[in-house]
């Protein structure tokens, strides 16, 4: 079994990135192999809508999602994290969502386990993330839920709320990470 977290800010060691973390490493206290890619680090151009992907599900574009679609095909649970910007998902987080295109030709996310992590200054988490389980429902993944983690600025999130009652933003970071190995070890039965 394999976890794969995908990380959409650009800033690096941010909070985004510290409940990601946080996920993969519950899920590896379950023994399962997990990574963790940093889209700052990756060069993604928008999708261009061209419809070449339409015949065979695969993308055109020669960048740097063509490695993140082998990870995300390879990967049995996907935990995907975003800040919220201007109450959406950040620009890198909407880049790679929109490059999913060329997988609904195939449905190569079709029962792929998925959960979110949203990082967010004070509002717009909710909205993100019903952003991101929509998304996830096109795309025919089983959807085991999300975080939220509060905190402006690098590592606030550590001591930060949770999005539900009396919930830490690192304790909702472990509970996604738990659940979605626990979704794909019901499935795999």
């Amino acid at each position: 079994m394999k976890i794969l977290g995908i990380v959409c800010s650009p800033r690096k060691n941010g909070n985004t990135e510290i409940l990601i973390e946080e996920a993969l490493n519950a899920a590896r206290e379950k023994g399962v192999e997990t990574e963790m890619v940093l889209v700052a680090d990756k060069q993604i151009s928008p999708c261009d809508g061209c419809d070449g992907c339409v015949e065979d599900g695969v993308c055109v574009i020669e960048d740097d999602m063509q490695e993140i679609y082998q990870k995300l095909e390879n990967a049995d649970g996907i935990i995907f994290g975003t800040p919220v910007y201007f109450i959406n998902v950040s620009a890198q987080a909407k880049a790679v969502i929109d490059r999913t295109y060329a997988f609904l030709w195939t449905r190569k996310l079709r029962g792929k386990v998925a959960a979110a992590a949203v990082a967010a200054r004070r509002i717009g988490a909710g909205q993100v993330l019903s952003l991101l389980y929509s998304w996830f429902t096109v795309q025919r993944m089983i959807n085991v839920g999300g975080c939220i983690g509060y905190g402006r600025d690098k590592g606030e999130v550590k001591e930060g709320v949770g999005g539900g009652p009396g919930s830490t933003a690192l304790g909702e970071a472990r509970a996604i990470g738990k659940a979605t190995v626990g979704m794909v070890n019901r499935l795999s039965k």
